[in-house]
């Protein structure tokens, strides 16, 4: 893969103006929106096509090594690769999850699973999910009862696990299991690449009050896995959990500061549309968005930038993740407030709101955001953290 196109060398103008050549030509558009597919299983093969689109260009995974398939570009042009995307409006990501594990992989795998699993995630010809949370382990990971059981070379894997992201689609899950005694807590974990379409594996969707249904519940029954596929050392989990976890919360949100100024754009003109500019509340409250959506965009690149360089997100993971929960709750809600009545509208029915055509999405936005400050880590969870680990509180109240 070392034949891609390398664009290290490249000045940020330079790439800037090489990528929207690219989007010219390539790009689907979103316009007008009644072509995108609203289907969850036909967006998401709009979303797949773009993105293996993105791969066989070489404009996908700007930050990934360019010898599994990414761009290999310093944090520098890395954030002008996102800002041309989310200024144009490009598909999002189809399998956010991948972009979370694959760091992991690159971390903790052995070089054939790096072989065998990277260039399909990256090009999302296979989906993942993560199979973390269960039903009496959900914030508390060290508790999770899903056990792994070595038989030879395979482990057989019996559980539950619940909240799983995109779990009905996904072609892997990184699972947690516990191998170590009942009671070892995070010391007796392990984590598998464990296949979805394996024996045993039953995956059900979850609704939400969005009408969609994000998450799943999966039951794992006698599942084989075979010990190549182990991530890491065994009972050694709890550091790739925690390396995924550190992703989650940091990393995969460092493109979304940039899709986020791109939207708060969307919010000052559904504002003037709706005459609410004036109002000293309101212009107070819309410049409190613009400048959170700044603070998260360089929250995203300042953690990026240590990974780069070889470190951990560490305890800044839970800082980002809080700003980002917190700022596009806030988001939502001044735009539902903007919208008044209209908001009760659905994103189906659109086309009754006053002003614009995408009105209708907000409101999905707005019930989609309540399980932000839940999910990746409760907000109480990410306090916590940044009490203890960034603060020092815990040390100071002894």
């Amino acid at each position: 893969m070392t034949d891609r196109p390398d664009r290290n060398g490249l000045s940020a103008d330079e790439l800037a103006a090489e990528l929207r050549v690219f989007l010219a030509e390539h790009h689907p558009g979103r316009t007008p929106p009644a072509t995108v597919p609203t289907a969850a299983a036909e967006r998401l093969a709009f979303q797949r096509t773009w993105q293996a689109t993105l791969f066989d260009h070489g404009w996908a995974a700007p930050g990934w090594p360019r010898r599994w398939g990414g761009m290999g570009l310093p944090l520098r042009l890395q954030a002008v690769h996102h800002r041309e995307m989310a200024l144009a409006r490009t598909p999002v990501a189809p399998s956010r999850i991948g972009y979370i594990v694959g760091p992991s992989l690159l971390a903790y795998g052995t070089e054939a699973q790096l072989e065998r699993f990277l260039r399909p995630l990256i090009r999302t010809d296979e989906l993942w999910c993560q199979g973390f949370s269960e039903p009496d382990a959900g914030s508390d990971l060290a508790s999770l009862r899903t056990r792994a059981v070595l038989d030879g070379d395979v482990y057989r894997v019996t559980g539950r696990k619940v909240w799983t992201s995109g779990a009905q689609f996904a072609d892997w899950m990184l699972c947690l299991a516990r191998t170590g005694p009942a009671g070892s807590g995070a010391a007796g974990i392990t984590a598998l690449a464990l296949d979805m379409h394996a024996p045993g594996v039953n995956a059900r969707p979850l609704r939400d009050m969005t009408g969609g249904a994000h998450f799943a519940e999966v039951e794992l029954d006698d599942v084989r896995v075979p010990v190549a596929y182990r991530v890491g050392d065994e009972n050694a989990g709890w550091a790739v959990a925690r390396a995924t976890l550190g992703h989650e919360r940091s990393t995969s949100l460092a493109s979304a500061g940039m899709r986020y100024r791109r939207v708060t754009g969307d919010l000052l003109e559904l504002a003037q549309r709706r005459g609410r500019t004036d109002d000293p509340y309101d212009r107070d409250a819309l410049a409190r968005a613009v400048t959170d959506a700044r603070l998260l965009e360089w929250s995203g690149q300042r953690v990026l930038g240590r990974v780069l360089e070889g470190g951990e997100p560490g305890p800044l993971a839970s800082v980002i993740r809080l700003q980002h929960a917190l700022f596009e709750q806030g988001l939502h809600e001044l735009a539902t407030d903007l919208l008044g009545p209209h908001a009760a509208l659905a994103a189906s029915e659109a086309h009754l709101a006053a002003g614009g055509k995408q009105d209708g999405a907000w409101l999905r936005g707005f019930l989609r955001t309540r399980a932000s400050t839940i999910g990746a880590g409760t907000a109480e969870i990410q306090r916590t953290t940044i009490a203890d680990k960034v603060l020092g509180l815990r040390e100071v109240g002894r």
